[in-house]
């Protein structure tokens, strides 16, 4: 992380808010010719913090573009911690186009790249890395779990933990460090490793707590994934055009229509819902259909939730052999009977107790089958359980960490090389917030960004 106020580098302009016409636009800027840019564009700099009606002009040419909002926010009290300006314009595509034009012509200023003004935030020592990426998943999140998951990362809940972490392991990295300088007093040196070893102790349970959390914060950005699977036939892809309200997948009466996996996203409950229907499982001869088969059966098992479809003009119990070879997860629900307004009275009262009857055609069991799959999500994405590790970088970086701590705690070494451990760690928890060179993983966490941001 850099030093609040940082000015280097050129100014930088983009459109922050979504393209397209609407009723208003947002341009940005930042670096140290903003004073001068707004002088050009305004002919005046506003008061700071203060959103102050201007108008517009070309700097070239003298001519109106527009009369809206200009507000300055001088540095290092700014989003990126150095001079920024903010234009609110009319959405119109010409206004728009206008307004880029005369912010090009002004000196030293450019269009920004994608993820430039939160990069320069970062650089500044605005936030850290986790909070750059709580800031890009905020941006992203579709559901309300997502959004709150995000909030949290972006107000800094990751960064304040691993500074916590990183500040015992400086604790006990000074006490190794005494132990090698008063080595020719073994009382002293004996007393300071047992200091650290206790410190260590306890970071070893903590970051590993953390590190056991079944992978939800991941599961809850990325999407919980509940995948169809069962013979031909059996409504998945009636189910799955059913739960996404539209029609997604091809349904016809042939078996084997489905022979790629088809994905649709859904909002249950607020959790972000990755729905894979799958091709029919059955012995074929199609080496088409066998490739879907293989597809189906490796996506049914990444899973994080598998449901079994029967078909109900089948008898029940038809598939028990393929379900067992499947290998589903204990946890699937393993029971759907498809086509519920086919069933007869005697075929409903024939069905297994703890089977869902769902019709895609007149809506029977819908609500009850979302009830349990949020349901399944809720165990998983806890939001009353504290989630700190949301990407696979942050779980990367502590893992490591964890490594080296345990290499620590290896007594037969000497003293040395177990500070050279805990070194190890410290870098680690040094890369996962920027408190290191990290010019490696910078491009990948900001190019995630749109432009403007």
């Amino acid at each position: 992380m850099g030093t609040p106020g940082t000015t280097d580098g050129p100014t930088i302009f983009a459109l922050s808010s979504a393209p397209g016409r609407a009723g208003v636009a947002v341009f940005r800027v930042s670096g140290p010719m903003t004073r001068n840019v707004v002088q050009a564009v305004c002919g005046a700099v506003p008061k700071p913090r203060v959103a102050a009606l201007k108008t517009m002009r070309d700097p070239t040419g003298g001519g109106v573009i527009d009369r809206g909002l200009v507000i300055w926010f001088p540095g290092p009290a700014s989003f990126t911690g150095e001079d920024m300006a903010e234009f609110h314009c009319h959405g119109g595509r010409a206004v728009v186009l206008a307004m880029r034009s005369a912010l090009a012509d002004c000196e030293a200023c450019q269009p920004a790249e994608a993820g430039d003004f939160a990069r320069r935030a970062f650089q500044n020592g605005k936030m850290d890395l986790t909070q750059a990426e709580g800031l890009a998943d905020l941006i992203d999140a579709e559901t309300e779990a997502q959004r709150l998951q995000a909030l949290k990362q972006a107000d800094g809940a990751l960064f304040q933990k691993v500074e916590s972490w990183r500040d015992d392991l400086i604790g006990a990295m000074a006490l190794v460090e005494a132990a090698i300088d008063f080595s020719d007093e073994p009382d002293v040196a004996t007393d300071a490793v047992s200091h650290a070893d206790e410190r260590v102790r306890g970071l070893v349970d903590d970051i590993g707590s953390v590190l056991s959390d079944q992978n939800r914060g991941e599961i809850l950005r990325d999407g919980f994934r509940v995948v169809l699977v069962g013979p031909p036939n059996a409504g998945k892809s009636s189910l799955l055009n059913a739960l996404a309200r539209r029609d997604a997948a091809i349904v016809s009466e042939e078996p084997g229509t489905t022979r790629d996996l088809i994905e649709v996203r859904l909002d249950l409950g607020g959790v972000p819902i990755i729905l894979t229907d799958t091709a029919g499982l059955r012995a074929t001869e199609s080496a088409v259909e066998k490739e879907g088969i293989r597809r189906s059966t490796e996506s049914a098992k990444r899973a994080d939730l598998a449901l079994w479809l029967d078909d109900p003009e089948q008898p029940f119990g038809t598939w028990p052999s393929d379900l067992d070879q499947l290998a589903l997860p204990r946890d699937a629900i393993r029971r759907v009977l498809s086509k519920g307004d086919l069933l007869s009275v005697a075929q409903r009262a024939a069905a297994p107790p703890d089977a869902i009857l769902v019709s895609a055609k007149s809506g029977e069991g819908l609500e009850v089958l979302i009830s349990r799959i949020v349901a399944r999500t809720a165990a998983v994405c806890d939001a009353d359980t504290p989630v700190y590790i949301t990407q696979a970088r942050h779980r990367e970086h502590l893992s490591a960490a964890l490594e080296y701590l345990h290499g620590f705690g290896q007594s037969g070494l000497d003293v040395e090389l177990r500070a050279e451990e805990l070194r190890r760690a410290a870098f680690e928890l040094g890369r996962l917030t920027g408190r290191v060179d990290v010019e490696d993983v910078l491009d990948q966490v900001f190019g995630r960004f749109c432009i403007g941001k």
